[in-house]
């Protein structure tokens, strides 16, 4: 099942896509027991908006071999013994079409595509990674934009990480890879800019998986329904300028298409995100 959140004329909604391409408009949020409205719209009567707005955006850094590699400069060299995790605003999240915004002062704006995770209803505190699974509500694609000089300079990576518009999510969660006979442990992830190539890599290769990564997390912080986790991104990040569109594309989960603009005259603010 594809969850969508949408804004319509009448307001904004979240709703299950169908086969043949409309959006099933449902009531309330997506967890628990999904009851529809009845109300069915074409995809170009409506915008897709990013498909959750979550309290955090807990992310993963350095956990591709490759990346660790190419970011040695950066971060240093050395695979951690533990996953580094960071965190985004919620204010950072938009929506598929939206635009990254370049801010005034930067110098080097980057693209980081991720495999994200959607925490279901029940949340994460203190789970195992056997009991990982259940605390999960889906997957989505995740744009982890990065202002690298910054991360550099500042030696943490709030400042580099956390800009408005920093952290493209969507287009939809995908409920049921299983059900696509995917399976997440080992899913394609590629970025092009412009129709470039410039990342590609597995899930396989990820230096900590999915549950070790909800479980890691929530000994630290409880996960609370529909926060997100990016797990980490593949070698081949680079700049991103105005002017330019960033897609990332996860296998079985579709592409996330962003344009990249200055920030002046721009806004993404409250909830059309």
């Amino acid at each position: 099942m594809r969850i969508v959140r949408f804004a319509s004329p009448q307001g904004m909604s979240f709703g299950v896509l169908d086969g043949d391409g409309r959006v099933a408009q449902i009531e309330g949020h997506p967890f628990g027991r999904i009851s529809f409205t009845g109300a069915r719209y074409a995809q170009a009567d409506i915008r897709l908006l990013s498909p959750i707005l979550p309290s955090k955006v807990v992310c993963v850094g350095k956990n591709y071999a490759d990346h660790i590699e190419e970011m040695k400069s950066v971060t240093g060299g050395s695979a951690p013994a533990q996953p580094l995790i960071f965190l985004k605003p919620s204010t950072a999240v938009i929506g598929p079409g939206d635009a990254i915004r370049i801010p005034p002062g930067s110098t080097n704006v980057q693209h980081e595509a991720e495999l994200a995770v959607v925490i279901g209803a029940r949340g994460a505190r203190n789970v195992t990674p056997d009991q990982a699974a259940a605390s999960i509500f889906g997957y989505t694609i995740g744009n982890d934009v990065t202002e690298r000089d910054m991360q550099k300079s500042d030696g943490q990576w709030t400042r580099g990480k956390g800009f408005d518009s920093f952290c493209p999510i969507g287009p939809w969660i995908e409920t049921d890879l299983g059900g696509l006979s995917l399976d997440p442990a080992d899913l394609e992830v590629t970025c092009t800019v412009d129709g470039e190539p410039r990342q590609q890599g597995r899930t396989s290769q990820l230096i900590f998986d999915v549950p070790t990564l909800i479980s890691y997390i929530s000994q630290v912080m409880t996960l609370l329904p529909g926060d997100v986790v990016l797990t980490g991104t593949p070698s081949g990040v680079g700049p991103i300028r105005a002017g330019q569109q960033v897609e990332v594309t996860i296998q079985g989960l579709g592409s996330l298409t962003n344009s990249v603009t200055a920030a002046e005259g721009v806004s993404t603010a409250g909830d059309a995100r």
